[in-house]
């Protein structure tokens, strides 16, 4: 098991969900007065997370799920041969060790690409209050759904894609979650390089650099190394979209 940093013990602060600009993306949603203070005495510290660092590694043991409050993460396997497959890049609002529950321990890293903090919620507090809270639980279910959506999500990409479509559609998801938290959902900077991506997307480093390439050729996007502007949002969907 890793042994966490100094910057990475939980810190006593109190984060309340009830105040949280966030809990809308999370899991307080729809909750009386009494449970959001519940909840708030559950989520009771937050941690944080030095870029690089693992918030949990594979083969930890499994005690929390994390709700990212600020920052952004990559979550990914390591092969046999000792590569790394990346699986999944979370942002905030977003939870991270779901992974965990099946077992007992995390079977993949998570792994912060910028200085973050996420909210630490223990997972048997967790089940004791969803037993308790019929909103939470299903909250809860729909979080576990979500993810199951986005894994076949991915493999949709993986199986009848072309690199392009593929690139287009990660850029697309990207936009979507980054605008629902009040972002511009056409300009955005990159946490994580052209080889993370292309992990994640079954491209070799080249490729998608080729494809980042094509698309300012083509007027679709503008790239100043991690900066990316989308010049030309329905290019982007038509790639997706497209039947060929």
């Amino acid at each position: 098991m890793t042994k966490p940093s100094s910057t990475d013990r939980p810190n006593p602060l109190q984060v309340a969900c009830s105040s949280c600009n966030l809990r809308e993306l999370c899991l307080p949603v729809g909750f009386s007065g009494s449970e959001l203070e519940r909840l708030d005495g559950m989520v009771a510290t937050r941690r944080s997370v030095k870029r690089g660092d693992a918030l949990f590694r594979s083969g930890d043991a499994f005690e929390a799920v994390y709700a990212v409050r600020t920052g952004f993460f990559k979550t990914q396997v390591s092969s046999e041969d000792g590569r790394d497959q990346v699986t999944g890049f979370q942002m905030a609002g977003e939870l991270l060790g779901l992974d965990g529950i099946v077992s007992d321990h995390h079977t993949c890293d998570a792994v912060a690409l910028e200085d973050s903090q996420v909210c630490v919620i223990p997972y048997a507090e967790l089940e004791a209050l969803s037993r308790e809270f019929g909103e939470l639980q299903r909250q809860f279910h729909k979080i576990m759904s979500r993810e199951i959506v986005r894994d076949q999500g991915v493999m949709l990409l993986l199986g009848s894609m072309r690199a392009e479509e593929r690139l287009a559609a990660f850029l697309l998801n990207l936009t979507q979650r980054l605008q629902a938290r009040g972002f511009s959902p056409t300009s955005l900077v990159l946490r994580m390089t052209r080889e993370e991506i292309g992990t994640y997307l079954g491209l070799k480093l080249e490729t998608v650099s080729r494809c980042f390439s094509r698309f300012q050729e083509d007027g679709v996007l503008e790239v100043k190394l991690k900066h990316i502007r989308i010049l030309d949002l329905a290019a982007l969907r038509k790639m997706v979209n497209s039947p060929c």
